[in-house]
């Protein structure tokens, strides 16, 4: 197994600098690909504005058209989230608009896949709302892949992540490449026991990614934070290792959790995780945390995201739409 994640990184691991944008271009324009990005959003009007400008600006003019459509998809916000983000120039989409038949859930899975019935690209994009120094590389060096090389279905991208001076450890200041801890702790290990050949994957949990329509209609979409590791598992089972592939685009810098939000989206991911492993012989967990107040350590419960929506081919407005 080693041989073979060994031979994928060779093959299916890139720089977003090995394709330049002209190339994109070329590639975009020769095979009439349409690319959307979407913005999952939820009270990020502090940096929401400043990547949908700069997506507008690097990829969305006459002469670099690598970007047809830009949707932030608001999953409820109660800040100016949706206003900023107008402003700046994308089309934004409230969670309840889509599929209204539907009730929301609570979760940006539910948004991701509501997601696909509010664009139109050949190609989606994904990228988080909270992204601090935002560069354009993070969505071209992730959707050239998918306009170079037929075979590639699915695309993640990898960086480094500095972890803030508030969640570092003592004496740090905030060191480089130590945030990611779900990933490290959680994922990383259930990768490489289960699913061993998703273990050449850096970032296997970021939320910046992109992948053809044709297999993102195709899979279910856990509808909390088990999204990025169910995705991946399903694209590994539906297309094969080889058409999965990363692309490095440098350094990450976003808000991170406190501990308490950590363990809970760590808990999804094991559920998750968990799913794909035994289907049909599990029950609905929860998650007990413990806060301090002046009564001494109280618990808190919460249910663990286990909901996930079905593949959005066999939605009926999603086929109609296509259809029409």
């Amino acid at each position: 197994m080693l041989e073979e994640v060994e031979r994928w990184l060779g093959r299916r691991s890139w720089s977003a600098a090995d394709r330049p944008l002209d190339q994109l271009l070329a590639a975009k324009g020769g095979s009439g690909t349409t690319v959307s990005v979407v913005l999952p959003a939820l009270n990020e009007e502090a940096t929401v504005g400043a990547i949908v400008e700069t997506v507008r600006r690097e990829l969305m003019t006459d002469a670099r058209p690598l970007v047809d459509e830009l949707v932030v998809l608001d999953s409820g916000s109660t800040d100016r989230t949706a206003e900023v983000a107008a402003a700046a120039g994308a089309r934004v989409v409230h969670r309840d608009d889509v599929l209204p038949r539907l009730p929301a859930l609570p979760g940006k899975g539910e948004v991701l896949w509501r997601s696909l019935l509010a664009t139109s690209g050949d190609v989606v994009c994904f990228v988080d709302a909270d992204l601090k120094d935002f560069d354009a590389g993070f969505v071209s060096g992730i959707v050239g892949p998918l306009l170079t090389e037929p075979d590639v279905h699915f695309v993640k991208a990898m960086y480094d992540r500095p972890l803030g001076a508030e969640f570092a450890p003592s004496g740090t200041g905030g060191a480089a490449g130590q945030g990611g801890r779900v990933t490290e702790l959680v994922a990383r290990p259930l990768l490489n026991l289960h699913w061993p050949q998703l273990a050449g994957f850096v970032q296997p949990l970021g939320g910046e990614y992109a992948a053809r329509r044709s297999l993102l209609e195709q899979l279910p979409f856990p509808v909390g934070y088990g999204v990025e590791l169910g995705l991946l598992v399903d694209a590994l089972h539906t297309v094969g290792l080889d058409a999965l592939a990363q692309v490095d685009v440098g350094v990450r810098k976003h808000r991170h959790q406190d501990g308490q939000a950590l363990g809970r989206m760590a808990a999804a991911i094991y559920r998750t995780a968990q799913l794909r492993l035994a289907r049909g012989h599990l029950v609905r967990p929860s998650l007990t945390q413990f806060e301090r107040t002046a009564e001494g350590f109280v618990p808190r419960t919460y249910a663990v995201d286990t909901e996930e929506r079905p593949p959005m081919a066999g939605i009926p407005e999603y086929a109609q739409r296509h259809a029409a």
